[in-house]
């Protein structure tokens, strides 16, 4: 179980067993994570790790992006982070289970990581690459219900209700990003 004094790179160690648990339906899966005040501070480092991964990573692997790539990556990342956070803590609000936003994000938040680290992977592979997406995609999906399940503890309709307020909430700010933000230039 995470300790909440335990150092960081021991919690990331025990929220990667989280995110195995959760991938794999376990319902001990909440005791691999630190939901403690600590806790979410070490997730928000992962999630910023993750962003900058996404962002910066191709380039660490030597794969040519065009100029202002890699910035983008981080304020559209940013901007989606901070959108799911939010749409999840307004609908969360509405339900009565404000108690559930911390849980949520934290293992959300390490998710995230373990997602960006397989992505980064995916690259390495080219074009075969795009079947391990598929894969990501998968587990990116049994990863937020299970969060639902077994962290949060909502029922079916309410982590339906989750699911669609936090697409609704990143495709508008897709659409916003995309009318304020340049796509970056072509190579």
């Amino acid at each position: 179980m995470a300790q909440p004094n335990s150092p960081f790179f021991d919690e990331a160690a025990n929220a990667i067993r989280g995110c195995v648990a959760l991938i794999t339906g376990k319902r001990d899966s909440s005791t691999f994570f630190d939901f403690s005040q600590r806790g979410l501070v070490g997730s928000l480092i992962a999630a910023l790790v993750a962003i900058l991964l996404a962002a910066f990573g191709p380039l660490v692997l030597g794969l040519a992006l065009p100029p202002g790539t890699a910035t983008q990556s981080v304020v559209v990342n940013g901007v989606l982070f901070l959108t799911q956070a939010g749409m999840a803590y307004i609908v969360l609000r509405q339900m009565g289970r404000q108690d559930g936003f911390i849980p949520y994000l934290v293992a959300s938040n390490w998710v995230t990581l373990f997602s960006a680290v397989l992505l980064l992977i995916s690259t390495v592979f080219g074009p075969v690459g795009m079947v391990l997406l598929l894969g990501i995609a998968v587990i990116a999906l049994l990863t937020f219900i299970n969060i639902g399940r077994f962290i949060v503890t909502l029922a079916p309709m309410q982590i339906a209700l989750l699911f669609v307020s936090q697409a609704v909430g990143v495709f508008l700010a897709l659409g916003l990003i995309a009318i304020f933000l340049p796509a970056p230039p072509m190579p």
